[in-house]
């Protein structure tokens, strides 16, 4: 499965941006979408998820600021990213999970700036 993130972007402390991911490929129907996200010398930590029955979960530093939402029709999975903060700025993955097959997306940059 290949994995074509887009959205990124500059913007204010307090601002909004709307990330994408659209899959392509062999795509089971079964599947979990999420986004990660990576700040510079720190680890890549689980953002949001979703399921393919729309269940979502949220890292507590998102909750009530960031909704995780899926197409299945489109095969594309998007983060609204509200309430912006600094914390915020790092490189945005999409990932891929359905049975042993696990893939990521190439990455966006969201930097918030104070």
């Amino acid at each position: 499965v290949q994995l074509q993130a887009s959205g990124g972007g500059l913007v204010q402390a307090g601002g909004s941006l709307k990330l994408s991911c659209a899959a392509s490929g062999n795509i089971f129907s079964t599947n979990v979408m999420a986004w990660y996200r990576q700040a510079p010398g720190a680890e890549r930590d689980m953002v949001a998820a979703i399921n393919g029955d729309n269940v979502a979960t949220y890292a507590d530093s998102v909750k009530g600021r960031f909704t995780i939402s899926r197409d299945n029709a489109k095969n594309t999975v998007y983060l609204q990213m509200n309430s912006l903060k600094p914390e915020d700025t790092a490189v945005y993955y999409c990932h891929y999970l359905a049975f042993s097959s696990a893939s990521w997306g190439q990455g966006t940059q969201v930097t918030v700036s104070s």
